[in-house]
Formats: C-alpha cells, structure tokens, sequence
C-alpha cells in the first residue's frame, strides 16, 4: 500500500477499506475541467456544451465519490480515523471541503439554496481543518514533508471563488482572510517542501503526482487574488507567471512517472493541480490577448482534458473489473 493510504494497513478489513480520501481530487479536477471549458468558450468561442456536459460529469463523480467514501465511514470508521492521523494522508482531507467550494459554481444557476449550503459547510470545514492541521504541525515533530502540506492551507483559497456565482460578493472580509492566509502560510510551506525536496532523496512514485502542487499557491492565488478584487493587476501577473515556471520544472519528472510506473488512484492528486493551472491561464489570456498567452492556455487545456480523461478511463475499467483495490 502506499504512503498516502496507509488505512488497509492498520485498520481491519472492511467495505471499500481501501479507498483513499484524496480520491476527491477526481472530483476537484473535473470541476476544474469543466469550470476551464466553461471559460474557454467565452474566452477563445469554443462549444459551451462541452462545458455543460463536464459539469454533470463532475457532479455525478461527487455523487459517486461522497456516496463511496461514505460507505467507508459507515463500516469501517478506523480506516478513516487511520487516515487523519497519518502524517501524509490526513492532509488529503482537505479534497472533499475543497470539493465542497468549488461545486456550488456549477450548482448555483440551478440550486442557489443548495449550493449557498454546500459553500457554507465547506466554508466553516476548511476554516476547521486549517487551523487543526497547522495546530497539530506546532504540537507534534513532521518527519515527512510533502508537497500535499499545501492543501490544508492554500485549500483556503479556494473559499472566494463561489461567492460571485452564489450573489455574496458582500463577504469581501471573507475574500480578503481567506487570500491572505493562504498565500501568507502557503508561500513559507512552499519553502520548506522545496528544501526537501532538494536535500532528501526522491519522493516516492505514488507521492510524485503530489509535486504539482507546487504551482497551487500561484494558480489558486491568482484566480482567488482577481475574483477578490475584481481585476488583474501586476500581482496577479506574477502569480501566474510562476506557475508556469513551477509547471514547467515538475513537468519532467511526471513525464518520467508516467512513463515508469503503473497508474495508481494518488495520481488523482495531480489532476485539481492542472485544472486550476489551466483555469488560471485561461482567465490570464482572456486579459493579455497575447498569442503566447493563447497558446500556453490551450496547451494546458488540452494536456488537462486528455490527463483526466485517461485517469478517468483507467479508474472505471478498475472499477468494472473489480480491480479497483488493487490501485490504492
């Protein structure tokens, strides 16, 4: 079993023991897919129902994956109480309050009540986990430091970006609290998991995906930053000129994990990475209406279609053929 999930390990076996939490980055990554086609087609005039037909996709996955993970709960709630103490896995737990805040976008044109309470609870969720987590980091020695730190804290940003779709730009105090402590704790954890990552040796193969996480402060930060304040200024300009650079560092090694090992459900953990990539370079061409903008947005449209269509793909043909344990 791998370093994230470690619960089929240390808890008896019980229904769908093995399913990881970060499972939900599937569903954060095709929110992010279908928020970035939604975007491309006022952007660059591509078909708006490719969007559309994405956000079913992501709302049924959350369906799927919350109804799943439930199970777990319900039959075996050591394996889940195993995973929050674990010092890589518990940092996942921020995908599904994560999911939480993006999917009231897609709900909101429907269900705006719905989707009000979603926000809300992911909202008040992430504000817990935060300060729990970086709580536990001060009390407790971390051995084990991983780019899926981040999550915990830069997941913060990711509570603005619902509020215009849900009518509650009023809760700019919200805006700002939120983009101010992501960026300020996220920027000094990004320190730290770059210096381990150049003294220590390699991470593992089912933790590598977790490297594109290094450019979440910076895309996050950037479409958080704009939604705050309505506009982008020279700020936001750096913030997404380096995340092109994180990209373009961590996209060799990928190319490398791809290519070496077999897929397993931790690659997942990639996917929200490229959406928000994708989202913030999207929303960053519509402004500089720059070709080389045009193509870097296009490119990380089409890379992140084709990631999460064969992620997706490789997870239902596990699922069908009840190999799915075998991938956790």
């Amino acid at each position: 079993m791998n370093a994230i999930h470690p619960a089929a390990q240390t808890a008896p076996c019980t229904t769908l023991h093995y399913l990881p939490v970060g499972l939900f980055g599937a569903v954060m990554g095709s929110i992010g897919l279908a928020l970035a086609w939604r975007l491309a087609a006022g952007v660059f005039g591509l078909p708006a129902r490719i969007g559309d037909v994405l956000s079913v996709v992501a709302i049924l996955a959350f369906a799927a994956v919350g109804t799943s993970y439930a199970v777990k709960a319900w039959f075996g709630f050591e394996a889940v109480r195993s995973e929050f103490f674990h010092p890589v896995a518990s940092n996942m737990f921020g995908t599904p309050l994560i999911t939480l805040l993006l999917l009231p976008i897609l709900l909101a044109p429907f269900q705006l009540a719905a989707a009000r309470l979603l926000w809300v609870t992911g909202a008040i969720g992430m504000l817990v986990f935060s300060v729990s987590i970086v709580g536990r980091w001060l009390r407790e020695k971390q051995n084990l430091i991983t780019p899926a730190m981040l999550i915990p804290v830069v997941g913060l940003l990711d509570v603005p970006l619902a509020l215009p779709a849900l009518g509650w730009q009023s809760l700019h105090g919200v805006m700002v609290f939120s983009v101010a402590v992501g960026l300020i704790f996220g920027l000094p954890l990004l320190g730290m998991v770059l210096t381990r990552l150049v003294r220590e040796d390699t991470m593992p193969a089912p933790l590598q995906p977790t490297l594109l996480l290094l450019s979440a402060p910076f895309s996050v930060g950037f479409t958080a930053y704009t939604t705050t304040i309505g506009q982008i200024d020279l700020f936001a300009e750096g913030l997404v000129m380096v995340m092109f650079f994180s990209l373009a560092i961590v996209a060799g090694s990928l190319r490398a994990l791809v290519a070496e090992h077999p897929f397993r459900l931790s690659w997942w953990a990639a996917s929200f990475s490229l959406a928000a990539a994708t989202l913030a370079a999207l929303r960053y061409a519509g402004h500089a209406r720059h070709m080389a903008a045009d193509m870097l947005a296009l490119l990380l449209l089409v890379t992140t279609t084709v990631c999460i269509a064969v992620f997706a793909l490789r997870t239902l043909r596990a699922v069908f053929k009840g190999e799915l344990q075998t991938l956790a």
